[in-house]
């Protein structure tokens, strides 16, 4: 029954959204009004066209290199945690082992199927090509128990496999951004095992021998960073993207507003965009777009969540956004993949106690009082970042520190993490977080499964105090 909502729905959707231009006359749109739908179509469409050059990127191999990069419709394996040589992307993880897969079910659905974990923390969060998370199989949603689920796309009518779960995919592209608990690097070989169990096959090819075919690669794809790749599209060539890519991946039934908006200015759903073919005030508008639109986009990222004992932390409009258009840009800008709070919170300590920025030659504290400390189903941490966002060299080789480490805790059952350069001396160092050599720093901390106080706002990481 479920197929249904979500593939005849957006079937529905599209084609009605692809007739509607015809169906009523657009009065001709003044140049203020379409300097402004410009714009907040540029923000609309930012997650989409993003998604599309990371996936392109991602995929852009001949097999898997031992990463999380992948042919199309392939797991893509991270093998270790990064270090300080790591760049690719800010604020790297060291709790989880990534697996990824970047899909596409126009054709057909994708049979996934997923070893036990006995017992292993996992999810493996579905995007859909708008960066909206619509499926999280994993040890909260599904249990840890084996399991075979297909990724269907839209208007696909056929029958699955008995024991094949279905998940709708709302767009015909998308991605799986698998997180898998390793609890330091002794716990390599355990989670490549996992790893090793999940695969993903046409479901034309489900219970048949299926060597994964080669994937082609581009020697011309530019490979740098999508980000900056977005942010050096002029207006004329992001729209013309964005209005093909809305050929195979509908809009959402809730983006009609949106979508009226912006066939003022010549975009519609299942048709080509050529701006060349607009009024002169419609060229000039998509030409600004993206100048005035980045922005924004940049700032909502930087600005998201409230804050609270030093900290700021995203509890709404991150994972899934209804039509929260702004925000869902600014975290596809800054962190592309996020999880919906259900699985994971990500609180960041910009500044300590006293609204300081937090400085590497300073030593701090972090007090949990026993009943302060993280109320989660499956792990807590706490992570550190130089300057550039990135980790940095330290004596220890300690990038994070949590609660699968060996902790010493006060006799009362309270727990002070040390955050500083230098050692706090040999008994106190499995407290201590190492701060970079110089420079200001800051820290996420990763809440995996959290209880309810967290979502609802009722925690909160306790400030950062400066002991020197």
């Amino acid at each position: 029954m479920r197929m249904s909502l979500f593939a005849a729905g957006a079937v529905m959707l599209a084609g009605a959204l692809t007739l509607a231009p015809s169906a009523h006359a657009q009065a001709p749109v003044s140049a203020e009004d379409a300097r402004e739908i410009a714009r907040d179509a540029y923000v609309y469409a930012y997650p989409l066209v993003l998604m599309e050059v990371s996936g392109k990127v991602a995929t852009n191999v001949a097999a898997p290199p031992g990463n999380t990069d992948a042919p199309l419709n392939q797991f893509g394996h991270a093998r270790a945690f990064p270090d300080p040589a790591f760049t690719v992307v800010v604020r790297p993880n060291a709790d989880t082992l990534y697996s990824s897969l970047i899909y596409d079910v126009a054709k057909e659905p994708l049979v996934v199927t997923v070893p036990d974990s006995g017992g292993r923390y996992y999810l493996l969060p579905m995007l859909d090509k708008w960066s909206d998370v619509f499926a999280v199989p994993g040890s909260r949603t599904t249990g840890n128990g084996a399991q075979t689920f297909a990724i269907v796309g839209p208007g696909w009518r056929g029958e699955l496999p008995a024991g094949v779960t279905r998940y709708d995919s709302p767009t015909a592209g998308g991605w799986i951004g698998g997180r898998v608990q390793t609890n330091g690097k002794t716990d390599y070989a355990a989670v490549h095992a996992f790893q090793g169990g999940l695969t993903a096959v046409p479901l034309s090819a489900y219970g048949k021998p299926f060597p994964p075919p080669k994937g082609p690669v581009d020697a011309k794809l530019d490979m740098s960073a999508p980000p900056d790749q977005v942010d050096r599209m002029d207006g004329a060539a992001f729209f013309a993207l964005f209005a093909e890519l809305m050929k195979k991946n509908p809009p959402h039934a809730n983006d009609y507003p949106i979508l009226d908006r912006m066939r003022r200015i010549g975009i519609a759903p299942g048709q080509s965009y050529v701006p060349s073919a607009q009024s002169k005030a419609v060229q000039e508008a998509i030409a600004a777009a993206p100048a005035e639109a980045l922005p924004r986009i940049k700032a909502a990222w930087s600005h998201a969540g409230v804050l609270a004992n030093g900290w700021r932390t995203n509890l709404t409009a991150i994972g899934t956004y209804g039509t929260d258009y702004l925000h869902r840009a600014g975290v596809a800008f800054g962190g592309l993949g996020a999880n919906a709070p259900e699985d994971a919170v990500y609180p960041t300590a910009f500044a300590d106690s006293e609204g300081r920025p937090l400085d590497s030659g300073r030593r701090y504290v972090m007090h949990f009082t026993k009943a302060q400390l993280p109320p989660v189903r499956a792990f807590w941490s706490l992570t550190m970042y130089d300057e550039r966002q990135l980790f940095t060299e330290n004596p220890i080789g300690r990038y994070a520190i949590g609660d699968r480490d060996t902790l010493a805790f006060n006799p009362d059952g309270s727990l002070d993490l040390l955050i500083q350069r230098g050692s706090p001396g040999k008994d106190k160092e499995a407290n201590w977080l190492p701060a970079p050599a110089s420079g200001n720093f800051t820290m996420n901390m990763r809440l995996y499964w959290p209880q309810a106080g967290i979502i609802a706002g009722d925690w909160s990481p306790p400030p950062v105090r400066r002991v020197d």
